[in-house]
């Protein structure tokens, strides 16, 4: 579902943001990606969605060449990626339901389907009970829920997350990481970031960079790691 090959790439007067990378995510994957802060994993993710496109090599998703992607396939292939990046940007002047309904209103769904459908998204993340609220009313770890049902109103294929517990308290962390493993537990292939290595224990699959370069653990190596 995705695939890197001899993946790099280079910014203007900085070293490599990644060297030489070879990956591949099947469909229905649970994956971490791990490493410190600057080892690359946001800018691999940004690829993935074509906001960041390689200087060599080829990033292929869904069997789309993303490196000869044309604008007009932006939006067929952002319409099967649910992305949850920091800032995870809600906008404050309407209500929770709306934020969530807008991808959907964007591609055109009718407006009484659109407000079903993010209302099960809410649902799905706990908040259904939140949806007239505005998400300046909303704890840090509440508003990312709200984000996750945003991003995956769309019923996307692939659910790309960059550090989607940064900042929240553990107890929000959990229950964010929780929506994300249901989402996995009906079968979208998840490729979430963090340097929380609490998140890594019993992980089914861990992707580890350092300075640009990939290094793919065992399961069992990085767990006997992460409970040292």
């Amino acid at each position: 579902m995705i695939e890197f090959h001899r993946v790099s790439k280079h910014y203007a007067r900085n070293a490599a943001a990644l060297s030489d990378i070879d990956l591949r995510i099947d469909k229905g994957e649970l994956v971490f990606l791990s490493g410190p802060s600057g080892a690359g994993k946001s800018t691999l993710l940004r690829m993935i969605a074509a906001m960041e496109r390689p200087t060599s090599g080829t990033v292929t998703v869904n069997g789309q060449d993303i490196g000869k992607l044309k604008p007009s396939g932006l939006p067929w292939l952002r319409r099967n990626l649910g992305l949850i990046f920091q800032p995870h940007s809600l906008l404050t002047d309407r209500s929770v339901l709306a934020n969530v309904m807008l991808p959907l209103m964007v591609t055109g769904t009718p407006r009484a389907d659109a407000e079903k459908r993010a209302r099960a998204a809410l649902d799905k993340v706990g908040l259904l009970g939140h949806a007239a609220s505005e998400p300046l009313a909303l704890s840090g770890g509440e508003q990312q829920r709200v984000a996750i049902a945003r991003a995956i109103v769309n019923r996307p294929q692939i659910i790309l997350a960059d550090e989607p517990t940064a900042n929240l308290d553990r107890a929000s962390a959990n229950r964010v990481m929780s929506a994300l493993k249901a989402f996995h537990g009906v079968g979208v292939t998840c490729l979430i970031a963090t340097h929380d290595e609490s998140m890594l224990r019993d992980a089914p699959r861990v992707i580890y960079l350092e300075r640009g370069r990939l290094v793919d653990f065992p399961a069992e190596e990085m767990n006997a790691e992460v409970t040292a």
